[in-house]
């Protein structure tokens, strides 16, 4: 079983939808960069990196395969994001 060792958020602007971009690592041994933390009509979610197809659709280039995985890397996601929003209002 992977473990994830590592996040890293790239905080964006406060405006728009895309709130933030992470790079997770898993077992010190492979990165996923460009996940995203989306401010939905529900709240915040995570979105696995995408790309755009020909027919305009985008579809997940590396995801999680089980539903428990993907609702971990959410969870460490969103929680690591939180973490560097109250960072960024104590040096502020």
């Amino acid at each position: 079983m992977l473990n994830i060792t590592d996040v890293r958020i790239r905080k964006l602007s406060p405006e728009g939808k895309l709130k933030a971009i992470a790079s997770v690592t898993l077992s010190n041994v492979f990165v996923v960069h460009d996940i995203k933390v989306v401010e939905g009509q529900k709240g915040l979610f995570v979105a696995m990196p995408s790309r755009k197809t020909s027919e305009g659709h985008y579809r997940d280039i590396a995801h999680p395969i089980t539903s428990d995985f993907r609702q971990l890397i959410s969870q460490v996601v969103l929680d690591a994001y939180q973490q560097a929003m109250v960072e960024e209002q104590v040096s502020a």
